[in-house]
């Protein structure tokens, strides 16, 4: 694709779409890894955890062919995401001393570059499908994200000291999107059918109940651990 042509704008557009569409659940994850953390260490797990985000999103990138060769990868990335999500609630009730809520710097970081690595999927075949191709776009692509990811999980991590019930909200959104990475999932096409192409009834179904089973699982198991272990003032 020609530099700065009108389809290298319009690709470099989508890109940008595409990250302000996606980047908002990385934005979550962070923003919920460092919230039990020390006030001088919370703007530092914000930037590390990016960088950490970032570079495994690049390695990703770079290897989207072969990702995209991996039988269940969408399956297995979206069961992963389902106890990340549960973890966000269980870790309210003192269970999950290393989730992502982990009170130390390391344990945070872990929980960031995890969680990035299973929700990064659909942003990075979103960029490289968007690229068309061109390296260019791509590298342009993961320096945008950079910046999204930064202040969207700034924002979210001040929302969360104020509103407490985001911390339900934002494992819903975690939930949802291991959902759909799940319905996505190739060989899984006769049952869910594809987003890309006309579903029947059955399957329109089928994917609503992954949609409604997992959120509410998720958030039914994260009530249940906290209501077994209440936090003890």
């Amino acid at each position: 694709m020609e530099l700065f042509s009108n389809g290298w704008w319009s690709a470099l557009l989508a890109i940008v779409m595409i990250d302000l569409v996606l980047a908002g659940d990385n934005a979550i994850v962070i923003a919920l890894a460092a919230r039990n953390l020390p006030d001088k260490l919370k703007r530092k797990a914000i930037i590390w955890g990016t960088v950490g985000a970032i570079a495994v999103r690049s390695v990703m990138t770079v290897g989207v062919v072969w990702l995209l060769q991996i039988p269940g990868l969408m399956l297995v990335g979206g069961l992963g995401l389902v106890w990340v999500a549960y973890q966000l609630l269980a870790e309210q009730s003192g269970e999950a001393d290393h989730g992502p809520g982990a009170t130390t710097f390391m344990g945070a970081m872990k929980t960031i570059v995890v969680a990035d690595a299973l929700m990064g999927v659909d942003n990075v075949l979103g960029v490289a499908g968007a690229a068309h191709g061109a390296f260019d776009l791509v590298i342009i692509g993961l320096l945008i994200s950079i910046p999204i990811v930064v202040f969207g999980s700034s924002v979210v991590l001040k929302l969360v000291e104020r509103f407490p019930i985001i911390i339900q909200l934002g494992a819903a959104v975690l939930a949802l999107t291991a959902a759909k990475m799940i319905v996505s999932e190739p060989f899984l096409i006769d049952y869910f059918g594809s987003s890309r192409g006309p579903m029947d009834a059955a399957q329109q179904a089928a994917r609503w109940g992954v949609y409604v089973v997992t959120v509410a699982g998720v958030l039914a198991a994260g009530w249940w651990s906290q209501r077994k272990s209440p936090i003890q003032d």
